[in-house]
């Protein structure tokens, strides 16, 4: 075979390699609308969707650069996932808050505005100073936080639950669940300015992970609060076993940790679903606005997104701007943790701020005008 020949044939298969990356493209942009009980191949699409976006933009440069048309069919492609990259990017100036209205915490209780941070802490390290903690609180007074909503919660023998009520105290209203009602789930709270009813913890079936529902009281008015921690990926507790199978030089091991690790993807895809669907089942039924938050372990290409999306709005689409991620590693390519309004509020701002503290998460804070 001769060069020209040789040169044909590798023409042709960058050609068809960048034909199938885009149409893998455009089906990942519909990986949402599939309920991952009834897909099984839907929902690993969805996840792929950051690592997707930026292979056609490589793709797409990589043609571009040699002056050739196919640059525009991963570039399509790449476009083709609107609502994804809206969910990630948002350009124009923050929102601010008007002057005529007070801003929280600073002018009394009838602003208008209430603000609120969700935060995975992870066991907020388990220190046993509490120096997270505090450094938390003092943050999240400087920004004027009203409500706190925790995820995994946890205290240690050395900084014990009366440790964090106190590095706390600035919000003197608390749900926290008692300890036999958290045994063997990962544990979250909430803690605010405003008054806090009608408490309820929930749980899921064969799930560690956990949600809370309560009222918060601002005079007049009345916003339910629905804190979440859904299930969660569990790549991290199996990411050695897998990496010791495929690093074994064992075709069988390697094909078992692959089989593995895309059953346990899926079976948490669908827990996260059902958790979900309770979710909104709840929010829909609520008398009040509704303010939905939390670590949801799901990007914007997953159901679960894409279901909370139907009735109720995404404050970074509302409020946001710049570029969002809130999970620390995975090259800050992930937006995990969320925070969702009824239709009836307004969210005037809403950010993550990179804080180096304790978690892989960083915190979401954001502000309603109700």
């Amino acid at each position: 075979m001769g060069k020209t020949a040789v040169k044909g044939l590798f023409h042709l298969i960058l050609i068809a390699t960048t034909f199938a990356l885009a149409v893998v493209t455009i089906i990942a942009s519909r990986s949402g609308h599939y309920h991952p009980e009834h897909s099984t191949i839907m929902p690993l699409l969805g996840l792929a969707v950051p690592v997707l976006l930026v292979s056609c933009l490589i793709v797409a440069l990589c043609w571009a650069l040699a002056r050739r048309k196919w640059a525009f069919v991963t570039l399509a492609a790449f476009f083709f996932n609107w609502e994804y990259l809206t969910a990630v990017i948002r350009f124009g100036s923050p929102h601010e808050v008007p002057a005529t209205a007070p801003a929280p915490n600073r002018q009394g209780e009838n602003s208008g505005y209430l603000t609120v941070a969700t935060y995975n802490v992870h066991n907020f390290g388990n220190e046993i100073t509490g120096y997270s903690c505090k450094q938390i609180a003092k943050y999240m007074q400087q920004q004027h936080v009203d409500v706190l909503c925790f995820q995994e919660f946890g205290e240690n023998k050395h900084f014990t639950a009366d440790s964090l009520r106190r590095a706390l105290s600035h919000w003197q209203y608390a749900i926290i669940p008692a300890d036999d009602s958290i045994r063997g789930i990962l544990p979250i709270a909430v803690f605010s300015r405003y008054p806090l009813i009608g408490g309820r913890f929930i749980t899921y079936p064969h799930s560690a992970n956990c949600s809370m529902l309560c009222d918060i009281i601002l005079n007049t008015d009345t916003i339910r609060l629905l804190n979440n921690h859904l299930q969660t990926t569990s790549v991290s507790q199996n990411r050695k076993k897998w990496e010791r199978e495929l690093a074994a030089d064992n075709t069988r091991r390697e094909a078992q940790a692959v089989q593995d690790a895309a059953e346990t993807l899926h079976e948490n895809f669908v827990k996260r679903a059902f958790q979900t669907d309770s979710i909104c089942q709840l929010a829909t039924a609520s008398p009040h606005p509704v303010l939905v938050c939390g670590d949801f372990n799901s990007l914007p290409s997953s159901y679960t997104y894409h279901r909370l999306s139907e009735s109720l709005k995404d404050g970074f689409k509302t409020g946001g701007h710049g570029y969002m991620y809130t999970y620390r590693y995975g090259k800050r390519m992930l937006r995990i943790d969320y925070a969702f309004h009824s239709p009836e509020l307004e969210c005037t701002d809403y950010y993550s701020p990179n804080l180096d503290l304790c978690s892989d998460h960083n915190p979401v804070i954001f502000t309603v005008k109700y």
